[in-house]
């Protein structure tokens, strides 16, 4: 019958399918210990990087918290169901407070996450991320690091990388396609 065609499938989201996330334990500013599935049936936004880094992490993190705040004025009641998080690299620097302090200043909605050594690095592997001492510079020792801002689904499904740096509408607009 002309005129009359079934809707094309739905998208299916870039990351289907990835071996990327997991379980992990790790200290919110407060001290209290937070676990991944603490954030079950809610989609999260995850960042890894490190309060000292002098360019890559305020700028990524403020595009991703720029955006998700588009996507909140937009959508409010499906950004309350997104939680946002900043997990350090550098916990040897990184305290619970400095943590806390770090992502208050981007948004009270970003959650800062820190822990032992061997609490990162076990977080940073489930989610593929790359990170390790870099150079020393007078204001201190650099860290090298994947700069990777993941959308993850409710189950803690890896749904889509946010494009941070095309800038926080396109972050907004990410939000949109993906959150429902």
């Amino acid at each position: 019958m002309a005129g009359c065609s079934s809707p094309p499938p739905a998208e299916k989201p870039p990351l289907t399918g990835a071996a990327i996330g997991g379980p992990f334990t790790l200290t919110d500013k407060t001290g209290r210990t937070v676990r991944w599935s603490d954030f079950a049936g809610k989609y999260r936004i995850v960042y890894f990087g490190y309060t000292f880094c002098p360019d890559a992490c305020p700028t990524d993190v403020a595009a991703m918290m720029r955006g998700y705040g588009l996507f909140e004025k937009s959508q409010p009641e499906l950004a309350s169901q997104v939680q946002p998080m900043f997990i350090t690299i550098d916990p040897a620097r990184d305290t619970p407070k400095i943590v806390g302090e770090f992502a208050a200043a981007f948004s009270p909605k970003l959650l800062g996450l820190t822990g032992s050594q061997a609490e990162i690095d076990a977080a940073a592997n489930k989610f593929a991320v790359y990170y390790g001492r870099g150079k020393e510079t007078s204001g201190g020792y650099l860290m090298d690091h994947s700069r990777v801002v993941y959308l993850m689904g409710r189950q803690g499904e890896p749904i889509a990388m946010l494009p941070v740096d095309q800038g926080p509408p396109a972050v907004a607009a990410e939000l949109v396609k993906w959150v429902k």
